[in-house]
């Protein structure tokens, strides 16, 4: 464990120092976009953090080579390097696609390399554990195509996913956690060598995130980009091969009993083919949703939007980061709640605590929809969001709001831009020499070039008049 934790600790460690120069980088690139329509953030902001995390994961392997026990994983497995050559090949992509841009076909067919890059350095599903039937073994192409697959999905749903601060990095580390709790307990509980790289994984995958948080919550000061979510995604996908199919049933179960504690006993077994899909439930489901919808509109599944699951939340009234916290919430319940039913899966326990969660969830998801409002003379010790809406003090800061938004001394002909201005909002042109330039401007800034907020229309008409 010890070697594990100074793994994700320099991985963590790096990863943070690094993302700062590499703000300045990106910076200095030109890698901060304009603010799309379909953005939350409302400045540009540079991308490029996929840099500082693939250094994180570069020095997170290299001192794991250097260890005693972990580094005997580098000599007797091909999967560390396959790892290291798939985030390669992956981050590449990323990172023109940051800078440059790539057409999304393009992405795909990059990631499905990378993936088969992976695979034919032996980081690959060799078989799968289907109840009732036992280990499935498969041919070279079938475990080929499932693990392509396997990866790109996952490639894919972390990217999606990747619409506020701090949202991938954070439900990609939770992931990341809940795995390598049922991982390292393989490798050590259970004497199973061959969890010995999933392991390794997602404690590199936890350091990457850690450190590259910092930088990303909100507000955030940069973004990780494509190729900092499709090499996190990657990653996870890795680790989620490694292990499939690798539990030996006859390690972990005790073949007396009654069959109801035989099959309790196989769950541990089954885990591992369905863990890497409930880590990734929340982005799975946001993945799917989003194809179903862009599909029944007749536009391409990888069109952008504004209908993720994120963007819902924002919606409906929740804050950016009650937002960001919401999908934490979920993404742990989901992907702890499978760990710990693989530990105790006859546990009745475990099974309403995941109900009783599971419920308080939805109170907090669905909270802006019922909104209590308090008495008036409660007022006073309550956010002002649950005051009377007429009386309380969010009524008087709008209403502040409002005549802030009003040029002093402006009519009523003169609230919406000005009786003298086009019904487009445009400014009055000003005779003095300024040119276009005031043309172009909002009615607010043509009158607060003027004092008493007249227009100049009113200040030329009184200046020939005292002449």
């Amino acid at each position: 464990m010890r070697e594990y934790l100074l793994t994700l600790c320099v991985t963590a460690a790096v990863t943070y120092l690094l993302t700062g120069p590499v703000r300045k980088f990106a910076i200095a690139a030109g890698a901060a976009p304009p603010v799309r329509a379909r953005d939350v953030h409302r400045e540009p902001t540079p991308r490029l953090g996929g840099i500082a995390m693939f250094g994180g994961l570069c020095a997170g392997l290299l001192v794991a080579s250097q260890l005693t026990n972990i580094g005997e994983l580098f000599t007797l497995s091909d999967e560390p390097r396959a790892l290291l050559s798939g985030a390669g090949l992956i981050w590449l992509i990323g990172v023109l696609d940051d800078k440059w841009g790539v057409d999304a076909l393009v992405k795909l067919g990059g990631q499905m390399i990378a993936a088969g890059v992976m695979v034919w350095q032996g980081l690959t599903i060799l078989w799968l554990p289907i109840p009732g039937v036992g280990n499935v073994a498969f041919t070279p192409l079938q475990g080929t195509l499932l693990t392509v697959a396997l990866v790109v999905l996952t490639i894919n749903a972390v990217n999606f996913v990747d619409g506020l601060d701090g949202l991938a990095g954070g439900m990609v580390c939770i992931a990341a956690a809940a795995f390598f709790m049922y991982a390292y307990r393989m490798w050590y509980g259970y004497g199973i060598e061959a969890a010995a790289p999933a392991t390794l994984f997602a404690a590199v995958l936890m350091g990457m995130c850690l450190g590259f948080l910092p930088h990303n919550m909100h507000p955030a000061r940069i973004f990780m980009g494509d190729s900092g979510s499709m090499l996190i995604g990657l990653v996870l996908a890795a680790g989620a091969a490694s292990i499939t199919g690798q539990v030996d049933p006859d390690r972990i179960t005790d073949s007396t009993g009654s069959m109801r504690s035989a099959v309790h006993s196989m769950v541990p077994v089954y885990i591992p083919m369905l863990l890497p899909l409930t880590i990734i439930a929340v982005p799975f489901a946001d993945l799917v949703l989003a194809i179903v919808r862009r599909t029944w509109r007749g536009q391409s599944p990888f069109a952008a939007d504004r209908g993720h699951l994120h963007h819902r939340l924002l919606e409906i009234g929740h804050s950016h980061s009650r937002a960001v916290l919401i999908m934490y919430f979920w993404a742990a319940l989901i992907a702890f709640g499978a760990v710990a039913f693989s530990v105790r899966s006859s546990s009745l326990a475990i099974v309403l605590a995941i109900v009783v969660l599971s419920a308080v969830g939805l109170v907090i998801l669905l909270l802006p929809r019922f909104t209590p409002r308090v008495p008036r003379w409660a007022s006073g010790f309550v956010p002002p969001r649950y005051r009377r809406g007429e009386d309380g003090p969010a009524a008087g800061a709008s209403a502040a709001s409002t005549a802030s938004e009003t040029p002093p001394g402006s009519g009523p002909g003169q609230a919406g831009g000005g009786g003298e201005q086009p019904a487009g909002g445009g400014a009055v042109a000003r005779s003095d020499g300024a040119g276009d330039e005031t043309a172009d401007e909002g009615g607010g800034a043509a009158k607060a070039r003027t004092p008493h907020g007249a227009t100049a229309l009113t200040r030329r008409r009184t200046v020939g008049h005292k002449r």
